[in-house]
């Protein structure tokens, strides 16, 4: 995020950070119910293809699983990455204030 956009929003009055940190909470539940949404489709078109049975079969069954943990791994390392990204790019950011000074 712009350093003078969190800035301004030290500025803020509590009532409008309340309501950004509402919207902002709303979007990452939504954005997350879109993920899981995306993964169950492309599971379940990957995996399953009869519709003889009302439930899965054991090969569809163990498909899903390994489509959403191998989802669940790439998420998690993903995560990772963009942590220590934003870990150095702070840390990078800290330095050249101190040369500033």
């Amino acid at each position: 995020m712009d350093k003078k956009i969190i800035s301004d929003l030290d500025n803020c009055p509590e009532e409008d950070k309340e309501r950004m940190s509402t919207m902002v909470d709303q979007l990452q539940f939504r954005d997350s119910l879109r993920m899981y949404n995306s993964v169950v489709e492309r599971c379940f078109n990957e995996c399953v293809d009869t519709f003889y049975r009302k439930s899965l079969t054991k090969q569809e069954e163990t498909c899903v699983l390994r489509c959403a943990q191998k989802f669940l791994r790439l998420s998690t390392q993903v995560g990772l990455r963009f942590s220590d990204l934003n870990q150095e790019a702070s840390t990078r950011d800290k330095g050249h204030a101190y040369k500033g000074l």
